[in-house]
């Protein structure tokens, strides 16, 4: 089917805002991700995240998005991404798939989330509870 919306976004998401866009009276599934800021990363406490993106970012997720559509030409989908300063709850990556059966708006949600991370140059920032801070790269 199609891709509706991708973009790099500087304000909050949700993937409630993205559902109307992707289903359709065809579509008998629709499927949703949101990669939520949490307060702890491999034993130790975040108190927020500050992503950054390269200015190629948004080409690349609009790349990916169509890879996913291509490989799944049944679906209709929409992806955004957040940079700025997140805290805890926040919501920095919010897709939604939509077609005529579960199987086949998983299966692409799944693979769209996982070359998001793969293949889109974003970077995050994270500041802990102790004091400490690193950066870590979105790209695998």
């Amino acid at each position: 089917m199609s891709v509706v919306r991708t973009g790099i976004v500087e304000t909050p998401i949700s993937t409630g805002e993205l559902e109307p866009l992707v289903a359709t009276a065809e579509c008998g599934a629709v499927v949703s991700f949101s990669g939520v800021i949490r307060d702890h990363d491999e034993g130790r406490g975040v108190l927020r995240l500050n992503y950054e993106s390269h200015p190629v970012a948004g080409e690349q997720l609009a790349e990916v998005a169509a890879d996913i559509a291509r490989r799944h030409p049944g679906v209709r989908l929409a992806v955004l991404h957040r940079v700025g300063e997140l805290t805890i709850g926040d919501v920095a990556l919010a897709a939604v798939v939509a077609s005529a059966h579960r199987a086949e708006s998983f299966a692409a949600c799944s693979a769209l989330i996982d070359e998001v991370k793969k293949r889109v140059a974003i970077w995050k920032h994270q500041h802990f509870t102790d004091g400490n801070d690193e950066w870590v790269g979105a790209l695998e």
